[in-house]
């Protein structure tokens, strides 16, 4: 392998592996639309904002949970 392509075969890599990451809002639209609900209709905004809750709610601590410093 030609070692002046290695930085660039790793950059798009890198690139490829963020492009996945989406946030709590866009993962909470494409719920909402995913099961009909259109842009801008009331029960799509009442499924936007249950799902963005229900999201955060799974990416948090638990309630008493303090976070500590890392071992590492």
């Amino acid at each position: 392998m030609n070692l002046r392509k290695l930085p660039i075969i790793i950059t798009a890599t890198a690139i490829t592996m963020l492009a996945g990451c989406g946030s709590i809002e866009s993962a909470a639209q494409d719920d909402c639309t995913s099961i009909g609900w259109q842009i801008g209709s009331k029960g799509y905004q009442d499924c936007f904002k249950a799902r963005v809750y229900e999201r955060k709610l799974d990416y948090s601590n638990p309630p008493g949970d303090k976070p500590y410093p890392s071992m590492l």
